[in-house]
């Protein structure tokens, strides 16, 4: 007797353990990312007149309408920062911004880009006329700027 409950008693923790599996479909069930993206294109010969295009797309489709998108510049040398201001939609999917940069130098361009609980903020380097040494070595270092005030920690 005791051997068959025994017997009884594992084959119902086996029926129990069996009804505790994952269902094959759970991961559907829990909430799956789709990551925004982001086609920043910038004008040939960089006057500042021209626009700065942000093209945004999410699940392959273009994004028309997206929570926010925001432009951010600062030069490598540190000597000017433009804190973010928002671009504008110009339809399609494409963000505008228009910023007048006067001085030559290399220039770092942040987008800061969010829709359907995704956020992005990709980091591109640009050039305005001629790039000094450092600049190009910054360029050749792939390493941005940091933006904003930070110190330096040794």
């Amino acid at each position: 007797m005791k051997t068959t409950f025994k017997y009884l008693s594992i084959l119902f923790l086996c029926t129990l353990l069996g009804a505790c599996a994952p269902k094959e479909d759970a991961a559907e069930l829990y909430h799956q990312e789709s990551p925004l993206q982001a086609d920043i294109t910038m004008p040939d010969d960089f006057s500042g007149s021209d626009p700065i295009k942000v093209e945004l797309t999410q699940d392959k489709k273009i994004v028309k309408d997206a929570d926010f998108v925001h432009v951010e510049i600062w030069k490598n040398d540190g000597t000017f920062h433009a804190g973010m201001e928002e671009a504008e939609n110009a339809g399609d999917g494409v963000y505008t911004f228009h910023k007048e940069l006067k001085e030559d130098g290399l220039y770092y361009i942040k987008v800061h880009a969010g829709n359907n609980g995704s956020t992005i903020m990709p980091t591109k380097p640009f050039a305005v006329g001629e790039l000094s040494k450092s600049d190009v070595e910054a360029l050749n270092d792939q390493a941005p700027a940091e933006s904003g005030e930070h110190s330096q920690h040794h």
